[in-house]
């Protein structure tokens, strides 16, 4: 397996945790290198569904080691909620299982208020965040004002640290009209779920430098998708990491000469959660996959927006990843349409786009240039083999490789582990 990159090529939720956790068969260690828990992955386990948000989809396989890493926001009490819950599951999380970079940053109570007080403030221009404080948790980090992990676990350190941070947010607070946050309770609580992280942290590029040099194989999870990307997606209608395979390297402290391989995982149609520009959506496409109780966020439940296949999207994403394999999933999601459409360049302005452009208010304005590709009518669940997928189904989703510019490789029909095919 080697050194592998994962990232999503639309705008998340693309089922990356259901691959990662396919992959990680070959895995010794899994790496989460950005974001914090406003993303979500879902894995199905035989009957049992986890929803995993801070700790790596490899949880889930024994003989796993699991990294939280430097380039991740990290909410120890969401952490801490997760680990208790996975147990309760079925799944014990150690030391020995998982380790968290003590240079990851930490989510306190004021990031999640102001993340919350942003959104209000902005009415109709509002982003669509989660509100679980990751952007302001990102400003702090980049203002070098931020508290890490390391700071978190000095118990001689930690209280006058936060005391005086809390001081300062809380000054922000009231001049937004906000109420203050209670030090003393913040406190304990932070302090208790210190005393159980403790045992977890660790200089993590140290430890990775020396798996890599010894052979191990590492799989880099990442979270949201390539348009949700500070610096590459559709801003500001974005996340505050990179989403991008360039994040797993400063996420992770692993050079780029060490990684082998990007494998890009997309739907075979588009969907996204919150505001900004999606130009192939599409009100049928949408009542269909909902009423099939599809596309509903793992972190917040809401109902994700969907639309067609959009190549030029995924034509983008394959050139600023480096991506050279494809994971399709939701195969089945399409089982039922008669007639599939793609959209393969955009028109703006009396001009014919092949890129996806910077400008998100031009990008709003676009209108998708569609190609027709006949569906299969047929449930594609039960298939276990490529060679057993309707013809129609193979022809839409080599073409849909074909059109983004990278080999197919694994294709997904369902959430469970067996519904996956790899060419």
């Amino acid at each position: 397996m080697a050194n592998v990159i994962l990232v999503g090529a639309q705008w998340g939720d693309e089922g990356k945790g259901k691959i990662i956790d396919v992959l990680t068969e070959q895995a010794d260690i899994v790496v989460r290198t950005q974001g914090g828990n406003n993303a979500g992955h879902t894995v199905f386990v035989g009957p049992t569904k986890y929803v995993l948000h801070l700790i790596p989809s490899g949880i889930l396989r024994a003989g796993t080691t699991c990294v939280i890493g430097n380039g991740v926001v990290l909410d120890p009490v969401g952490l801490v909620a997760e680990i208790d819950g996975l147990a309760k599951l079925g799944v014990h999380v150690t030391p020995q299982n998982l380790v968290i970079s003590e240079t990851a940053h930490v989510v306190f109570p004021w990031h999640r208020e102001l993340d919350g007080q942003r959104e209000v403030r902005k009415g109709n221009q509002k982003i669509g965040t989660t509100k679980r404080g990751i952007g302001p948790t990102y400003g702090d980090k980049a203002a070098r004002v931020g508290m890490r992990v390391i700071d978190l676990v000095n118990a001689a350190r930690f209280p006058a640290r936060f005391r005086e941070r809390l001081s300062e947010n809380n000054e922000i607070l009231q001049a937004l009209g906000a109420q203050p946050i209670d030090s003393d309770s913040v406190l304990a609580e932070y302090t208790r779920c210190a005393d159980r992280l403790r045992p977890f942290v660790t200089n993590t590029v140290v430890m990775l430098h020396e798996a890599t040099r010894r052979g191990a194989n590492v799989l880099f999870e990442g979270a949201q998708g390539t348009f949700l990307d500070i610096d590459h997606g559709t801003y500001p209608y974005v996340t505050s990491s990179n989403t991008t395979a360039g994040g797993a390297c400063t996420g992770s402290g692993v050079p780029p000469n060490r990684m082998d391989r990007v494998v890009g995982v997309m739907k075979a149609y588009t969907t996204r959660v919150g505001e900004g520009p999606l130009p192939t959506e599409n009100a049928e496409i949408s009542d269909l996959l909902h009423g099939m109780g599809r596309e509903f966020g793992a972190t917040t439940g809401r109902m994700r927006r969907c639309g067609w296949f959009d190549a030029v999207a995924t034509r983008h994403a394959a050139m600023v990843n480096g991506i050279d394999e494809l994971a399709v999933t939701n195969v089945d999601g399409l089982d039922s349409v008669k007639s599939i459409r793609v959209c393969s360049s955009y028109q703006f302005e009396g001009q014919t786009l092949r890129h996806i452009p910077s400008d998100a208010d031009v990008l709003a304005r676009c209108e998708p240039v569609f190609e027709e590709f006949p569906g299969w009518e047929t449930p594609t669940d039960g298939i276990r083999r490529w060679e057993d997928l309707p013809v129609n189904c193979r022809h839409y989703l080599l073409s849909i490789a074909q059109m983004t510019g990278a080999r197919l490789s694994i294709v997904s029909v369902g959430p469970a582990r067996d519904q996956t095919m790899f060419l």
